[in-house]
Order: C-alpha cells, then structure tokens, then sequence
C-alpha cells in the first residue's frame, strides 16, 4: 500500500469480526511503531499486549467508572448516558488492546508515544486492520490500578491505548476541514 493511500485511508474503527489477530502479525505492528522518530533518540516507549476478553472487560468497567466519578459525570455531558450503559464496552469488543506506554519520564515521552501509535495504526491499516486509539481509557490506565492491571511499573505512562482487529465493515470517509496554513516566505506557497 502507498503512504498516501494508507495515511488518507485510515480509519478510527469500532466494529470488529471475531477474528483473532496472530502474534506474528502483532510483533509486525509493535516493529513499525519503533521506527517512530523519537526525541533524542532515546525511544522511550514500551508496549502492553491485551488479549484476555476478562481483562479487557474489566478494564472497560474501570475506565468507565473513572470516568464518571471525574469531569465528564457531570449532568449534561453528552457522554454520561453512554459510560452508564452496562452494556457499552470502550474497547467495542476488538480481540486486541496494545497499550503504548512511556517506560521513562522524558521532556518528548508523550508525543513520542503518539508518533509510535500513528505508525502502528498505518501499519494496521495497511494489513487491513482497523485501529482505534480509546481515549476514554487513557485516564483510569494512569492511575496505580490501571497500571498494575496493565503489569506496568508506577514509573511508567500509558500514553496510547489503541484497539486492533479485523474490521467488520469499511467505516465511511470522514470530511476534513481545510487546513488553516499561514505562509512566511515570499513566494506565498506557490513554491
């Protein structure tokens, strides 16, 4: 697959086929993730692998229940009714959660986890995967809990949890906005 066609391609997906997704092809995702720049080179990042359907509900709940307790329980947010449904999964049932992880405090840790996700959901997409990085997960996998169920250290920093497995459908194209570019050389952009 060409960059461009995978980078205008990828899609957030949250319908997955029971299909597994094997190890083989895991090691080949978490392999393009470390090819990330990375500040310094100092690449610090480390992955966490969730398989078990068990923990994956479990960590589902926690997160939700986080949440809730934290800013978006208030009343009117659109999200309440949705954390409330026993029945809402944050994973939406994907085989696999690949926790991107910081394993050490560094200035860049946060955005070189993020260039280390971005290369594993194209890799992903390019293996026709679907990915989606589940946000409502991040701040419960932060605290002592989340780590200790992930099996991090507390020196560690779960910065992207990303959900992979086979798509069950093609989800639609998004529109985007035109980007706002401010030129500041002479040609204007015209170059």
């Amino acid at each position: 697959m060409e960059l461009l066609q995978a980078i205008h391609g990828r899609r957030s997906v949250r319908e997955f086929t029971d299909e597994s997704v094997s190890d083989a092809v895991l090691r080949q995702l978490i392999d393009a993730a470390v090819q990330a720049p990375s500040a310094i080179n100092q690449q610090p990042w480390c992955f966490v692998v969730v398989r078990e359907p068990s923990l994956l509900a479990h960590i589902s709940d926690r997160a939700k229940a986080h949440l809730l307790k934290a800013s978006l329980g208030a009343p009117a947010h659109p999200f309440r009714d949705m954390l409330n449904d026993s029945k809402f999964h944050i994973f939406y049932h994907a085989p696999v959660l690949v926790v991107i992880a910081a394993g050490q405090p560094t200035d860049w840790a946060v955005e070189d986890c993020a260039l280390a996700a971005e290369n594993l959901m194209l890799a992903a997409h390019g293996a026709g995967l679907g990915t989606c990085w589940i946000g409502f997960a991040q701040h419960w996998l932060g605290t002592a809990d989340g780590k200790a169920a992930l099996g991090l250290p507390l020196s560690h920093s779960p910065i992207a949890p990303i959900i992979v497995g086979h798509p069950l459908r093609k989800p639609a194209s998004v529109p985007r906005k035109a980007p706002n570019i401010r030129w500041l050389d002479s040609s204007g952009g015209d170059a």
